[in-house]
């Protein structure tokens, strides 16, 4: 999309977001030289310390428009999904006085690859990427999806085709289970809109693993790869979440399986792409089941993870606005990814009662003892659910800080994590004390 403003080196950049990731993306960005100003729209607590906070909605594209003419923006970064299935980009590139303007995210089409979970399997198929096997059903033909479930071999997975903050998956051990709420997401919109298609999948038994891309829509550079825990219990157990920590690099992730991972799935997507005519300059995350060594793509993801953010963007050493010009120049190729040696684990302290209902508004203490975002010895505190009210900051999510701590094995990092969180409190405060568990 152009190739920005010529006229002067530093840059004034917009992010889009109010999260966790949002926060880590702030953090590294104002660590760049080129960075001369950063807003954020809307932002939360901690991102105030980097930049300055702006009212304005992540999918307000006209009142984006106005502040980004007003404000002789530079660069825009897009954190979350929504507005990238929206469209951003593609309006950006409608407008004769934003269409120089780079911004960080695919076109419409392309971030159809999270928007639907129907287009991203037939993308996978169409470029022959190892995936599980599936089928696609609505209204009209709900009764070839019960007995496309007769077929299957439990678990069997339902997911709703569009956005549903996370929660459209489910994985069903009884074949009539599995039928009854195939028809309440269908029927009756269990999931809403996002639940008007299923993509019924083949369970694949392995475990799960990311990996993340930034592409100028040519070229492409792979970033560390990490390993999420979406259960709220300690030893993955209870309710999905957004995510409760994280760890980088995954131990079972050698170069033999990211070898795999590269000639199979991330070289084919790109070139699917490009094959397909899909505009895509931005970041792509992408899911992985490792099957007996073998890599599946679960799914694909139009942005940065969240809380993958906040440990794959402190081992990324690089200057990120370097990397993000040269996206929207498309001289990609020309950057190295140079990554810190050290293990990497985020810890998120979640507000009780979290995944279901909770309350907000509560004061929260002892950051600042931690270090704040700073980095702080090994650890930095990211805020995610979070709000200023005069000096104070008060909770105002499900998940409320991501504690990010450097370490010299995922054991170490995840102990300095939950030790920083003990020095921090608020009403209700919960997290998993277990994170990485499996490999410490």
């Amino acid at each position: 999309m152009g190739e920005g403003r010529k006229d002067k080196n530093k840059m004034k950049i917009l992010l889009l977001g109010s999260g966790g990731r949002e926060h880590a993306f702030a953090w590294k960005l104002t660590q760049s030289p080129l960075c001369e100003k950063l807003f954020i729209a809307p932002g939360n607590a901690g991102t105030l310390q980097h930049g300055e906070n702006v009212a304005i909605g992540v999918n307000d594209f006209d009142a984006i428009e106005k502040f980004v003419l007003e404000n002789e923006i530079d660069l825009v970064v897009v954190g979350p999904e929504d507005p990238l299935v929206n469209g951003i980009y593609d309006y950006f590139l409608s407008k004769a006085e934003l269409k120089n303007i780079p911004v960080i995210g695919p076109s419409k089409t392309g971030a159809q690859l999270e928007g639907s979970k129907a287009f991203a399997k037939q993308f996978m198929v169409r470029h022959h990427i190892p995936t599980a096997a599936y089928g696609e059903f609505t209204i009209e033909n709900l009764e070839d999806g019960f007995d496309f479930i007769d077929e299957q071999t439990p678990p069997i997975v339902l997911k709703a085709d569009g956005l549903a903050a996370g929660k459209g998956v489910l994985i069903i051990e009884e074949h009539g289970e599995a039928k009854e709420n195939l028809r309440e997401m269908i029927e009756q919109n269990k999931f809403g809109k996002a639940s008007a298609k299923v993509v019924i999948e083949e369970f694949l038994k392995g475990i799960e693993f990311s990996v993340f891309v930034l592409t100028d829509g040519v070229d492409y550079k792979i970033l560390p790869n990490a390993k999420d825990y979406k259960r709220i219990g300690e030893g993955d157990t209870g309710l999905n979440t957004g995510g409760m920590g994280c760890i980088s690099p995954v131990p079972f992730v050698d170069a033999a399986l990211m070898r795999k991972v590269e000639e199979r799935v991330v070289i084919p997507t790109i070139e699917g792409l490009k094959k397909d005519n899909i505009v895509y300059r931005g970041f792509i995350y992408i899911g992985f089941m490792n099957v007996d060594g073998e890599p599946h793509v679960i799914e694909y993801n139009c942005r940065m993870g969240d809380p993958e953010t906040e440990i794959v963007l402190p081992r990324i050493k690089n200057d990120l606005v370097e990397l993000l010009v040269a996206v929207g120049n498309g001289t990609l190729a020309k950057e190295n990814i140079e990554i810190d040696e050290r293990a990497c684990a985020t810890v998120i302290v979640a507000s009780g009662g979290y995944p279901r209902d909770y309350e907000k508004g509560k004061e929260i203490t002892g950051i600042a003892s931690v270090g704040s975002s700073s980095e702080q010895g090994n650890t930095i505190v990211f805020h995610a659910g979070t709000k200023r009210d005069g000096d104070k900051v008060l909770t105002n999510g499900g998940r409320v800080l991501a504690v990010t701590s450097y370490g010299k094995d995922i054991h170490e990092a995840v102990a300095t994590s939950n030790a920083a969180i003990e020095k921090i409190n608020f009403e209700g405060k919960y997290y998993r004390k277990d994170i990485g568990y499996e490999f410490r």
